[in-house]
């Protein structure tokens, strides 16, 4: 039987399966893994105790061993190098007058790769630069462009409703978001309101919008006739996530009408069984 691991690196959207190399390993410890751009400090966020020999079979990747305080000090030294790598890097742009913001750096943790994340409104031709920054550096050089999301995502902050960002907190893909989802979550087609701080529409658009489909299948529509406990009405408005109407009755008045199911109005389930159990 073989343990393994799944780790998350920085720069990786999906964890990797390690073989754990017959380390003690816990979630969340901090450890040194061989990725793609040399050594590198990754987090355990799964751990399976007992894997057969044909489940890890061409599973090559070992981790090599829990971080130490002398790896701590050394990704402690990467990040204060990397802020004066940055900064050259952007005079570089600079005198190269190439079209490209500069986002963020950093190093493989044994400084053997330095990997460029830039924004760009079409494809740059960076090839001198690099040529340079790799004479500079006496490192393998490699520049990624990601977008207007991407790059929010990496510095996070909190949007409208006062939370930490979606994307920085637990959403792991960007999916499309488009204007109907918008519309079908009555949400006011404003930019300001239905934008996030990226200036695309926001993520939470896009991932409520399946329930907001489901729970509008069993609403009426605005100007529907409906049957209320006081009689026929005309809905004037439809709160989707409460499953309530306003409704207009024929004499003029106006009354909200909960559309739940039963069960749903009764917060306490001993109450709602003993409501049926007198029904009966």
């Amino acid at each position: 039987m073989v343990k393994t691991v799944k780790v998350k690196l920085k720069d990786q959207v999906k964890p990797v399966t390690y073989n754990a190399n017959n380390l003690n390993l816990n979630l969340h410890d901090l450890v040194i893994v061989e990725s793609e751009r040399g050594q590198d400090c990754a987090e355990v966020v799964s751990v399976v105790e007992k894997s057969t020999q044909e489940s890890v079979k061409g599973l090559v990747k070992k981790v090599l061993r829990l971080m130490t305080p002398q790896d701590h000090e050394q990704m402690a030294s990467n990040k204060k190098e990397i802020k004066n790598i940055f900064k050259t890097t952007q005079k570089k742009i600079g005198e190269r007058k190439l079209d490209m913001k500069l986002v963020e750096a950093e190093y493989s943790f044994d400084r053997s790769k330095i990997i460029f994340y830039f924004t760009a409104e079409g494809r740059v031709d960076f090839r001198e630069l690099v040529r340079d920054l790799a004479h500079l550096f006496k490192a393998r050089i490699e520049l990624k462009q990601i977008g207007v999301r991407d790059e929010v995502k990496m510095f996070g902050g909190y949007g409208c409703c006062g939370r930490e960002l979606c994307c920085a907190a637990f959403l792991k893909d960007f999916e499309p978001v488009t204007i109907r989802m918008a519309k079908q979550q009555n949400m006011p087609l404003n930019p300001e309101k239905i934008s996030g701080l990226c200036g695309r529409l926001m993520c939470c658009l896009g991932y409520e919008y399946q329930t907001y489909k489901e729970f509008c299948k069993k609403l009426p529509k605005e100007g529907q006739y409906i049957e209320t406990p006081e009689g026929k009405g005309r809905v004037l408005s439809v709160h989707t996530l409460k499953q309530m109407v306003l409704v207009e009755l024929e004499d003029e008045r106006k009354i909200e009408v909960s559309l739940k199911p039963k069960c749903e109005q009764h917060q306490d389930k001993g109450k709602c069984k003993q409501n049926h159990e007198n029904e009966k």
